[in-house]
């Protein structure tokens, strides 16, 4: 836990200029160095930082300050630069190490962030003075007294609750979380007209329309994880936002999360193409809705079946079929045994180790298969990448 005297450290150019010296070496080896100073905090510093240095880039090249636990709490400044919301003022609620805060910079001539932490409130406003940001001002206060006794009104008013509690429990219920957002909404109703809530990655789609009728609600992925599902009340519609990063961005209204599946049989021989929807199609229960269109689709945790390669991006990873089989271990083990080979899974109880333990295949290598569950049989599917088709 870092202290007001560890602040003043590691703002002094000594130290700064001992972290940059030593970005790339082993912080184990900093720490023990004796012509270093400040060795065990600066080695601290430089392990977060390299650790930052894809997620957090910005505050990476500028060497900010990253302390660890609010390090391990943040935003990707990937996922923060992905909320579309703009406007002339906005209040952060939870600042914390000020990823999103940093990114409305860009989109708000004014940006307020509270933080009841006095130790990383002043981190925030160094790091800030460090990128170059004049437009935002770190207040040190909890959410609750700021929003009760503030007369000023906001464009936006933005939370991201705190989902762990004093024990460090993961928390996901909105209420159970940090400030609580159920007892405070008619008071943010009070000073904005709009209000972003960023909720845990597990939070039930469906429960987020529920609790905020007419709302936008976004599902972000990163890499092929969830990393988000956030809440934009005051849209003009009621809509669900897919935004798989580096691959898309699609909507959908409410009913597409209860497309119907693929009715016709499933007949593995027509089939040239797998499609591995992107985990936020997944998520919010609409690879069904998606996919249909250019490939069949037995569920929206499973995978889709085409004839022919999509013409365009559809929010999902395509393989080549080599061949389809139902998945019987011992006939499959005659052409795997010693084979290494990755294996994907949807739609299956069967786990990836026991299926590899069956075939008696190892990890690695160049060949790749996936498992799923289609009308009550389990199927194998050897596949190959797409080169230039």
């Amino acid at each position: 836990m870092l202290t007001h005297q560890d602040i003043e450290r590691l703002k002094s150019e000594a130290v700064r200029r001992a972290i940059d010296d030593n970005i790339e070496r082993d912080p184990a080896a900093i720490a023990l160095d004796s012509r270093i100073p400040e060795a065990r905090l600066v080695a601290t510093e430089v392990k977060y930082l390299q650790r930052a240095r894809h997620k957090l880039p910005r505050l990476y090249d500028a060497r900010c300050i990253i302390p660890p636990r609010a390090f391990e709490q943040s935003s990707s400044e990937e996922c923060a630069r992905r909320k579309d919301i703009s406007g002339g003022q906005l209040l952060d609620l939870t600042c914390g190490l000020g990823i999103d805060t940093i990114a409305f910079a860009e989109h708000f001539a004014r940006v307020v962030a509270l933080e009841r932490d006095e130790v990383l409130a002043e981190v925030v406003r160094h790091n800030i003075s460090l990128l170059g940001i004049d437009n935002v001002e770190v207040v040190t206060t909890s959410a609750e007294e700021y929003v009760m006794h503030t007369d000023e009104h906001f464009d936006w008013v933005f939370a991201d609750p705190d989902r762990r509690s004093e024990r460090g429990n993961k928390m996901v219920c909105l209420e159970d979380c940090s400030p609580n957002i159920a007892t405070l909404l008619p008071h943010l109703q009070r000073i904005s007209r709009r209000i972003g809530l960023k909720l845990s990655p597990l939070f039930d789609v469906d429960e987020a329309f529920r609790l905020f009728r007419g709302a936008e609600v976004e599902v972000v992925s990163l890499g092929g994880e969830c990393k988000e599902v956030n809440i934009y009340t005051g849209s003009e519609r009621e809509r669900l936002t897919i935004a798989a990063i580096g691959l898309g961005t699609w909507h959908f209204c409410r009913e597409d999360m209860h497309a119907t599946a693929t009715a016709e049989p499933f007949t593995p021989e027509e089939y040239r193409y797998l499609l591995i929807p992107d985990v936020a199609l997944q998520k919010g229960r609409v690879a069904i809705a998606a996919l249909k269109p250019y490939a069949s689709v037995w569920s929206n945790n499973g995978y889709a079946f085409a004839r022919e390669l999509p013409a365009e991006d559809v929010g999902a990873r395509i393989y080549a079929i080599e061949s389809i089989e139902r998945y019987h271990p011992r006939e499959l083990k005659r052409r795997y045994k010693g084979v290494g080979i990755e294996i994907l899974k949807r739609d299956t109880p069967l786990s990836i180790e026991a299926v590899r333990k069956a075939l008696g295949a190892h990890a690695g290598g160049d060949k790749i298969a996936a498992i799923t569950n289609i009308g009550g049989d389990s199927w194998f599917i050897e596949l190959k990448a797409i080169s230039n088709e």
